[in-house]
C-alpha cells in the first residue's frame, strides 16, 4: 500500500466501524447526478498522477484523482485520446469521477461506453482492503470483470484508486454535416446509415435539423461526405457544436426553473416519444433527452416512464428536480436483489454513497 492508501484505508475501518457514511467525492463535476449526495466528505483528489501510459499497447493506468483534462492532455500529446468521449461538467472532473458516473459523450452510439474501455481497477473495499481486478490487455478473462461492475456504481461499492484503460488514435479527419429534417425521417436515415460501412462517429437531431459526424480516414470521410450530400460545418462550428452537446452547454440543455433533464434509453429504431417539452435525440436515436417539468414522482414523470417502457427502455431523471426521490428508473425484483449482494460484498457496512443509486443502498 501506499502512504495515502494506508491513511485511507485506517479512514475507512473507522468508518465502518462507526458506521459513519462516507461521501466519496473528486472534483464534485457531477455531483448533480443520482440521488443527493449523504455523508461525511471524503476527498480523493491527491491521490493523483499518470502511473503508466503505453502509446504502442494503446494502454494508460491512471490514479482515481488525476484531473480528467491532465489525462486527455497527455493522451492528445501522443495523439491518442478516450474513445467513449466523457463529459467533463466541470474545470474539476477527475477520472474516478468519469468512470463511477459511468457517462459517455457522443461518440458512444459507434466508439461504446466507459465499461467498455476498462481493463483493470486498483479499488478500496470497505473493509479498507485493496484489491487489483483486471488487467492490461483487452483479451483478459480471469477471474471476475470487476472492472466493468464499477462503471457508473457512483462511489457505491468503493474506491477507484487506479484505472486502466484502453485508448485509441485520434481520427485523421472529421467533418459534421447538416440536414434540415423532421423527428420521424431523421431517426429513420440515421438507422439507415448505421447499417452501412460510412465512418459516423455522432448523430444528432434536435429543432428540425439532424448533424452527423464523420471520423477516420481522409478518404473514407471525403467519400461520405460526396455521398451523403447536406451543409458541412466549418470546423470550429463543428467543434463548438460536439462539444455544446457532450456538456450538456448547448442551448437545449439549459434548464428553466421547475425544469427537468430527462435521460431516455431507448432502441434506436424507436418512434418520437411524442411528448411535451424540448426534445434531443442522439446516438442514431438510441438516446433521448426531454427537457419537461416534473421530477420522477410527479405524473409528467411517470409519464415519461410510462412511454420509454412502451418503446422497449427506460428513463432517468439526470438532472434537475428533487434529488432525493427516484431518480433512476425502478429496479425488479430480482435485479434489486443483485444489487444489494454486491453492495453487501464489497461494502458490508454501507458507509460509501449510501442511497446515491438507489434509497436502499
Amino acid at each position: 500500500m501506499t502512504t495515502i492508501e494506508k491513511e485511507w484505508a485506517e479512514r475507512v475501518r473507522a468508518a465502518a466501524a462507526a458506521r459513519t457514511p462516507l461521501c466519496l467525492r473528486g472534483g464534485g463535476s457531477k455531483d448533480f447526478y443520482g440521488r443527493t449526495p449523504v455523508g461525511e466528505p471524503f476527498d480523493l483528489r491527491a491521490n493523483a498522477g499518470v502511473v503508466a501510459h503505453e502509446p504502442t499497447e494503446l494502454v494508460v493506468i491512471v490514479r482515481g484523482g488525476t484531473p480528467l483534462a491532465e489525462l486527455e492532455a497527455a493522451l492528445a500529446a501522443r495523439g491518442q485520446y478516450l474513445p467513449f468521449e466523457p463529459p467533463h461538467f466541470g474545470a474539476g472532473a477527475t477520472v474516478a469521477g468519469c468512470v463511477a458516473a459511468g457517462l459517455s459523450g457522443p461518440r458512444r452510439a459507434n466508439m461504446g461506453a466507459v465499461r467498455d474501455f476498462m481493463l483493470g481497477v486498483k479499488l478500496m473495499d470497505g473493509r479498507g482492503e485493496v484489491m487489483k481486478f483486471g488487467g492490461q490487455v483487452m483479451k483478459n478473462v480471469a477471474g471476475y470483470d470487476i472492472s466493468r461492475l464499477v462503471a457508473g456504481s457512483l462511489g457505491t461499492l468503493g474506491i477507484l484508486l487506479e484505472v486502466s484503460l484502453k485508448v485509441l488514435p485520434r481520427p485523421v479527419a472529421e467533418a459534421t454535416l447538416r440536414f434540415e429534417l423532421d423527428e420521424p425521417t431523421a431517426l429513420r436515415r440515421v438507422n439507415e446509415w448505421g447499417g452501412q460501412p460510412l465512418p459516423v462517429s455522432a448523430s444528432l437531431w434536435h429543432g428540425g435539423a439532424l448533424h452527423l459526424r464523420l471520423s477516420g480516414a481522409e478518404a473514407a470521410v471525403r467519400a461520405a461526405i460526396e455521398r451523403l450530400g447536406g451543409e458541412q460545418l466549418a470546423p470550429t462550428d463543428a467543434a463548438a457544436l460536439w462539444d455544446g452537446v457532450c456538456e450538456h452547454a448547448a442551448a437545449p440543455f439549459v434548464l428553466g426553473p421547475g425544469e427537468v433533464l430527462w435521460r431516455v434509453s431507448l432502441p434506436s429504431t424507436a418512434p418520437a416519444l411524442a411528448l411535451p417539452g424540448r426534445q434531443v435525440v442522439e446516438w442514431g436515436g438510441a438516446l433521448r433527452w426531454v427537457v419537461a417539468e416534473g421530477d420522477g414522482a410527479s405524473a409528467h414523470g411517470a409519464r415519461i416512464r410510462t412511454r420509454a417502457a412502451e418503446l422497449g427502455g427506460h428513463a432517468a431523471a439526470f438532472r434537475g428536480g428533487d434529488r432525493g426521490g427516484e431518480v433512476f428508473q425502478p429496479l425488479s425484483a430480482p435485479l434489486a436483489s443483485i444489487h444489494r449482494r454486491l453492495k453487501q460484498a464489497f461494502d458490508p457496512a454501507g458507509i460509501f454513497n449510501p442511497g446515491r443509486l438507489y434509497p436502499e443502498f
